[in-house]
């Protein structure tokens, strides 16, 4: 529709005008990403920038996540052998964007949480400023198989609540339905854990599928899944070195923007304060003491 691609294209460059008059905040963002935060905030000139601020500023508050990510570095490459992080090639008819996630080995001693969550904040940010083609809505799908109580020692509570505050306030996504397929018997233990960190509305998104059912088709149609769930997306592993080459097709970006989007504090102008990011303090360590099996 012509008015409204005007209309889009008014507000773009009404946010880029804001952006560019914000002193604490990184100038050079991709447009894509600017056009994600339209979309995901319904074209809310406010919500935007209030949005994109916080966006930038959770980052800031991060290192740990955000920075001296290098696609090559041992730790992500860890990440990339033992987890399937895989964005499926096709949407849905409502348009939207699947996801599955998973461990896909049983030894935990190789997982670091850390480094799983910068990794997937990687695969997010390619995502990100690469894809123009911006989805209706998101839908992760976790397949908790080879997820075991000892997943509980494994998690850094100051890095999960950065974690779940970035990805349900921060990133520009709509997140229409969150799965958790295979889910054990023991996963309530662990849903206790982050419940505290998830929001309300997210919350009543969460399903549950035990092992062996098919009750995940009745809102993901079965052919957009990868061969090894019976669909017909190809395989796991096809999907997934398609996009570790687009990540490490991005390293000169990825170590570009360690600085490139930090926040200069210093500069924030005083009615620019966010009382959210108070909520990304650091919490003391993890659950590592409990040494669960």
């Amino acid at each position: 529709m012509p008015d409204q691609e005007v209309q889009y294209n008014r507000d773009l460059v009404a946010i880029k005008d804001w952006l560019s008059k914000q002193p604490h905040l990184p100038h050079d963002v991709e447009d894509i990403l600017l056009r994600r935060f339209l979309s995901s905030c319904k074209y809310s000139l406010e919500r935007t920038k209030r949005t994109i601020d916080f966006f930038f500023t959770i980052r800031s508050t991060a290192p740990e996540l955000f920075c001296n990510r290098d696609p090559w570095a041992p730790e992500v490459r860890r990440v990339f052998e033992i987890t399937d992080m895989i964005p499926l090639p096709n949407k849905t008819k409502e348009n939207y964007k699947c996801f599955i996630y998973r461990l896909n080995t049983p030894d935990l001693d190789l997982f670091h949480f850390i480094d799983a969550v910068k990794t997937f904040f990687m695969l997010a940010d390619t995502r990100l400023t690469e894809d123009d083609d911006i989805p209706a809505g998101e839908i992760p799908i976790f397949d908790s198989a080879n997820v075991s109580l000892k997943f509980i020692g494994k998690i850094n509570l100051s890095v999960l609540r950065k974690y779940m505050l970035y990805t349900q306030e921060a990133i520009p996504i709509r997140l229409k339905q969150v799965h958790i397929i295979n889910a054990p018997a023991y996963i309530g233990k662990i849903h206790a854990i982050l419940k505290p960190f998830i929001k309300t509305e997210v919350a009543k998104l969460i399903k549950f599928h035990e092992p062996n059912s098919t009750t995940l088709y009745k809102d993901i149609p079965q052919e957009l899944l990868p061969n090894e769930y019976g669909g017909q997306a190809g395989s796991i592993e096809q999907i997934k070195r398609l996009w570790i080459k687009r990540i490490e097709s991005k390293r000169d970006w990825f170590i570009k923007n360690d600085k490139r989007w930090e926040v200069d504090e210093g500069l924030r102008p005083s009615n620019c304060r966010d009382e959210r990011t108070d909520k990304v303090k650091d919490l003391p360590g993890s659950f590592r003491s409990l040494a669960l099996d």
